[in-house]
């Protein structure tokens, strides 16, 4: 009987019978790209389910800093009365109070239905995102790029906050993703043109900064036409047209109101006073921490830039290489732009900036490797971590979940005055005497009497000292907030410039409080770094209900 040869087995990574890594990449692929060929009327939906069920415990909490202070009154000016330029005339201008006005009427006033609207707007602005990176880098890259872009801290919390930012950056990544689509053609659409110049008088008029999207692109255009460079007259002129707009509306503002800008004290806070030489240059530090390295964003940049290291294992797509210039610019004109304007060095402002970084981190990275799967979940894994770690340096409750935290204990700090002494004058800081005398804002059912000063430094405290007989309880709270790790950093360097600063200014603890005002802690509440205390002062007084006045309640606002 003759030897017989047994049969080969098969490698199980390559048999037909079991798919190969290779084999559910090309799934993936093409389940992605039969995504992408779905139309916007399809897709919103389920970018908006999305986004409304990761902020599902988000989505009832009372309104915060900025919300309460500003953009919730204006709002309601417009519901309750139908006024574009609220009572405070801080002249932001209205399409929010238009769009928050109109809902309430339809919904009856509430909260969950701001928060659904907000994120709304927020999955508009990712479809945006995805059908940007879509026409310039492809499918894949798109959806990495917008989950990317949600999972981003700041973006994350943005998404629920009726804060006018994310208003303007939805119509402007709207706006971004129709002008990258036509960058190839030398004569765009009429329609393409059209609503290139709505979207970005809607971002406009959402929040007048937006108007450094369209200028700087305008530039663009300008300076590809004087030197005889491909470009569009029309293209140039629909870029230019949202500055009518909202001239119109600062013209109009200035016929009702006697001011273009808003009130003296608006306008001196969040411009006037930022006209100097030292604040432009620390304001460019600044926005360069937030640009390059805050929540986390440094690190799809460190791995971009590693990759240039690497050999091009792929050509650019036509559409990207033409691209690119105007994204390095867009980028570099917000840097410079938000160095100059807004107030306070918040990094919402830079909403629509932040997804064109990471387009061009991941498209550096689809260029130069075939692991950049693992670098974009490297990303995200450090992104979704942000969310709750806090670094060890200053930063905004707003940039992370940190806000929450903040809204909670304000929550049951209030909630135990109401229960206890619903009749008490309390002493407390802006946000929380808003927070307290306004019920539409979400922390009370009734209006509290408040004795408003400007914040719990020693010098503040000590003016209230002053005058004991106008409160009866106390919340405090850190109004210049710091991590715990951080206070503790600069209490024990007070020889540094940061730690003098801090220990000069810094917000005194309930006990502290008690003590110099001669009053007792009787609630207490903490939530990850925030914290809130209720102190009684047990003597007489003469309480009156008296309207906080504008100046006070409204000086913050951004």
């Amino acid at each position: 009987m003759g030897r017989h040869s047994e049969p080969q087995a098969k490698n199980p990574c390559i048999s037909s019978g079991a798919p190969t890594i290779f084999s559910l990449a090309s799934k993936l692929r093409s389940t992605i790209s039969r995504l992408a060929s779905l139309p916007n009327l399809i897709l919103f939906p389920l970018f908006f389910a999305a986004i409304a069920l990761a902020h599902l415990t988000l989505l009832r909490l009372p309104y915060y800093w900025d919300e309460a202070g500003y953009y919730i009154p204006a709002a309601l000016d417009f519901y309750h009365h139908g006024w574009l330029i609220p009572h405070f005339t801080n002249a932001h201008p209205p399409i929010p109070n238009i769009l928050l006005g109109a809902l309430w009427h339809i919904t009856g006033y509430n909260i969950l239905s701001t928060r659904l609207l907000v994120c709304a707007f927020a999955a508009a602005g990712l479809l945006a995102v995805f059908r940007l990176a879509q026409n310039l880098l492809g499918p894949v890259a798109a959806i990495t790029v917008a989950v990317l872009t949600a999972c981003y801290p700041i973006w994350f919390a943005q998404s629920t906050l009726a804060h006018a930012d994310i208003f303007s950056a939805a119509f402007t990544l709207c706006a971004f993703a129709i002008y990258f689509a036509s960058i190839e053609q030398s004569k765009p659409s009429k329609r393409s043109l059209i609503l290139l110049a709505t979207l970005f008088s809607l971002a406009a008029l959402s929040k007048e900064t937006s108007i450094v999207q369209p200028a700087t692109l305008a530039a663009l255009e300008l300076y590809r036409l004087l030197r005889k460079r491909p470009a569009s007259l029309r293209r140039l002129a629909a870029l230019s047209f949202p500055a009518l707009p909202l001239v119109a509306w600062f013209a109009w503002h200035r016929l009702r109101t006697g001011f273009t800008f808003g009130n003296p004290e608006y306008l001196r806070y969040n411009a006037t006073a930022n006209f100097t030489f030292t604040h432009v240059v620390t304001s460019l530090y600044y926005r360069g921490i937030h640009l390059l390295w805050q929540r986390n964003i440094w690190l799809p940049i460190i791995f971009a830039l590693a990759c240039l290291f690497l050999p091009r294992r792929k050509p650019s797509l036509a559409p990207w290489r033409l691209a690119l210039g105007p994204i390095l610019l867009l980028i570099a004109a917000n840097w410079f732009a938000f160095s100059v304007l807004g107030g306070a060095l918040l990094t919402r402002y830079l909403l629509p900036v932040y997804p064109l970084i990471l387009i061009l981190c991941v498209s550096t990275w689809i260029e130069r490797t075939n692991w950049w799967p693992l670098l974009a979940v490297f990303t995200a894994a450090a992104f979704i971590s942000a969310l709750w770690i806090d670094p060890p340096t200053a930063f905004a409750p707003e940039d992370n979940l940190t806000y929450r935290d903040m809204i909670v204990v304000h929550q049951r700090a209030i909630s135990y005055i109401e229960e206890h002494d619903p009749d008490a004058t309390v002493l407390t800081a802006w946000p929380a005497s808003i927070e307290i005398f306004n019920p539409e804002l979400g922390y009370t059912d009734r209006r509290i009497k408040v004795f408003p000063i400007e914040n719990f430094f020693f010098a503040s405290l000590q003016q209230a000292a002053q005058d004991p007989g106008q409160y009866d309880t106390a919340l405090i709270f850190p109004t210049k907030y710091a991590s715990p790790a951080l206070r503790a950093y600069l209490l024990a360097h007070p020889n540094s410039a940061r730690g003098h600063d801090f220990a000069e200014n810094h917000d005194l603890s309930p006990r502290e409080v008690a003590a110099m005002l001669g009053g007792r802690v009787v609630f207490e509440a903490q939530s990850n770094g925030e914290w809130a205390a209720v102190l009684r002062f047990d003597r007489s007084y003469d309480a009156h209900l008296s309207p906080i006045p504008n100046n006070f309640l409204h000086q913050k606002s951004k």
